[in-house]
């Protein structure tokens, strides 16, 4: 298996559209050629068969350009632009707009159970090096949840304006989603018929495997040390999307904090449920819709999945059982 490293080249507006390669040579539809890279705090994985490298490579640049874009991190992306524009209204590209809309209709479709202005709270929590697990300061947490609202977020063409100029953007929830799908979309686009693409745990299949059969994704078992999967899918030119509790955590005094915020408290959401996956032609609403789901609980989450056409789930509760939103989910053994 060929390996290729990531570019660390700056991306140029020339990425906006896609090249010709010269000179490249297409290996064997049974050669599997990866790229692998480091963005959005995740690991991302690029592996396609019968592509040429430098296919596979632009995507790691792909990426480079799309963090530029949504990170909520990085001061020079429009994200920070609109978040740092008190209020303001903001010019941004075709793809930041678009990704924004995305994000107000599952606000709508969750009845704010998933907003994207979550920002102003989880900016105050730190999953990642919180070695001494402390805890945001309540009152700066209850002043934070004063400005989570989507419907204070407007879009009009390109520009986009807070009524809040408190309010601030965070599109984690939904950005690697749509990432993904624009990865698949110019791989599509230059002639790649089977793929896989991951970021960070989201899955999406560019047609199946050079054999014919269906990629099979294990389901992770939630807070298992070694990573070993509970259950698995098999799909074709579908994408398969995991949030949960485990996934960036802390626990202290007993109590788990997770990076799944409750907009309405600003404090991790706290239900019955360790983990969804959901199964869905486009890697943007498996995205939105695990993390809507996990935080509306299994009830309502499976109502919302059952309402939604071409769309299933999988939903494990604390108690370690499974849940499908119905018989067309077939789980296989992961071993």
């Amino acid at each position: 298996m060929r390996s290729v490293k990531k570019h660390t080249a700056a991306i140029s507006a020339a990425l906006f559209s896609l090249f010709i390669f010269s000179g490249c040579t297409t290996p064997p539809e049974s050669e599997a050629v990866q790229a692998n890279g480091m963005y959005f705090d995740t690991v991302v994985q690029i592996q396609a068969w019968g592509t040429p490298e430098e296919t596979v490579e632009h995507c790691m640049e792909l990426c480079e350009y799309y963090e530029g874009l949504f990170s909520a991190t990085i001061d020079t992306s429009e994200i920070s632009e609109i978040n740092q524009a008190g209020g303001q209204p903001v010019e941004v590209s075709d793809e930041t707009a678009e990704l924004i809309r995305k994000g107000i209709e599952y606000g709508e479709l969750s009845g704010g159970r998933f907003d994207i202005t979550i920002d102003s709270a989880s900016r105050l929590w730190d999953f990642k090096d919180n070695e001494d697990k402390a805890l945001p300061d309540p009152d700066a947490l209850k002043e934070a949840v004063r400005h989570i609202d989507y419907r204070c977020v407007r879009v009009d063409g390109n520009t986009v304006t807070l009524s809040d100029p408190q309010a601030r953007i965070d599109l984690g929830g939904i950005a690697k989603g749509y990432i993904a799908d624009r990865l698949k979309d110019y791989l599509e686009s230059e002639g790649t018929e089977h793929a896989l693409i991951n970021l960070g745990g989201n899955m999406l299949a560019v047609g199946n495997r050079y054999d014919g059969t269906d990629f099979r994704i294990g389901i992770q078992e939630p807070f298992a040390k070694t990573g070993v999967p509970i259950a698995a899918v098999s799909i074709s030119d579908r994408s398969v999307v995991t949030s949960g509790d485990y996934e960036r955590y802390f626990e202290k005094d007993g109590v788990i904090y997770h990076h799944i915020l409750d907009p309405d408290t600003g404090y991790p959401v706290q239900n019955d449920l360790d983990q969804v996956t959901v199964i869905s032609d486009e890697s943007v609403d498996g995205d939105a819709l695990s993390t809507t789901c996990y935080a509306l609980g299994l009830d309502e989450g499976m109502e919302l999945i059952r309402s939604l056409d071409d769309v299933e789930a999988v939903f494990v509760t604390k108690d370690g059982e499974i849940h499908r939103s119905s018989n067309a989910v077939q789980l296989e053994n992961a071993g």
